[in-house]
């Protein structure tokens, strides 16, 4: 089958080619890719991949949507069947996986990390790792929702408590998590104040009727108290790291929370530790999410809550591309892979 492999480390190790054709054990499923998303962590496998067990060369890619070519009959799937994948293997018997919290299983593979991935024709994987979707659905929008949107539904929900009346602001809104963040928290009516910059992401933001802080021009933490009236927003989504770490929690009312799920800027930034505890300010890391919060965000999605914003659709023989788009400063969305 063809699939995108990460031979070496680096841009000249990304290569489109001929991988084995998957294995299907007992209780797995053999799934025909019809599409996929891009995520910051591919760029950091391609350039990195320090701290995460794996093995090169390795099939890239964390999320996506597929059809069924092969499933045991008792799984409740069938061949023909539209699905999303869960980006984790998980092993079910740990105590996390018993709580229903498969991200932090202590066995977790996560596709295109720890495992071969999602940038192929074909993938293997555990039926309880699948969620059906309707045969009509948005095949590219589906594919964007398994790492940007699971990881923002539980930044707003699960660790951010967000809802109407309260206040979010978003860090670096153009993002893929950030901008999912964005509208997850809009949709749970809260109020929401993002930063970016550029002048078609500022537009693009203002144009959903959210105040926009332009972070190349303006002071983030000023702006965000005048808009609040000196008060500070009750959650700020921050997965930018080092350059935003400040100014997100000088953002913060008493009592606020800060979530974050990337450091893309750097990962030491000045705790501000009597900041911290002076107006009891928690900070929460997230990843992802569990098998319960996909199937809940699948069916927001479904039900009209939010769509994804696609930046740009590539071909599975143009990767390359589509993550140095990923790297552009003008890019804002999400970028697919279409695969078949």
């Amino acid at each position: 089958m063809k699939a995108v492999i990460l031979k070496t480390r680096g841009a000249e190790g990304v290569v489109y080619g001929e991988a084995p054709d998957p294995v299907r054990p007992p209780g797995w499923a053999r799934v025909r890719m019809l599409a996929a998303s891009v995520n910051r962590v591919d760029l950091y496998m391609r350039d990195s991949g320090a701290g995460i067990t794996h093995a090169l060369p390795q099939i890239m890619g964390v999320d996506g949507v597929g059809e069924i070519l092969e499933v045991d009959p008792d799984s409740g799937f069938a061949p023909g069947d539209r699905v999303l994948l869960y980006p984790c293997e998980f092993c079910g018997r740990c105590r996390f996986c018993l709580a229903g919290d498969q991200p932090l299983c202590v066995a977790v593979k996560i596709l295109g990390e720890h495992r071969d991935g999602v940038f192929a024709e074909e993938v293997a994987l555990p039926a309880v790792s699948l969620i059906r979707l309707a045969p009509e659905a948005d095949v590219e929008q589906a594919a964007a929702l398994g790492v940007a949107w699971l990881t923002a539904w539980r930044m707003v929900f699960g660790k951010g408590e967000a809802g109407p009346g309260s206040s979010v602001l978003i860090q670096g809104a153009g993002g893929g998590v950030a901008y999912a963040a964005l509208q997850l928290a809009r949709m749970a009516g809260a109020r929401v104040i993002a930063s970016t910059t550029g002048a078609q992401k500022l537009a693009h933001v203002r144009a959903m009727g959210v105040p926009a802080v332009d972070y190349a021009a303006e002071d983030v933490a000023k702006a965000v108290l005048r808009l609040t009236g000196g008060e500070g927003v009750d959650l700020v989504v921050d997965d930018v790291g080092e350059k935003t770490w400040a100014a997100s929690l000088r953002s913060l009312a008493r009592g606020g929370r800060l979530v974050t799920c990337g450091a893309t800027t750097g990962g030491h930034p000045s705790a501000e530790i009597q900041r911290l505890f002076v107006r009891q300010i928690s900070v929460h890391g997230s990843t992802m999410g569990s098998l319960d919060e996909f199937r809940r965000l699948v069916r927001a999605w479904e039900a009209g809550g939010f769509a994804p914003l696609i930046d740009g659709v590539f071909p599975l023989s143009e990767v390359p591309a589509a993550f140095a788009r990923l790297e552009h400063p003008a890019r804002m969305g999400k970028i697919v892979i279409r695969i078949a």
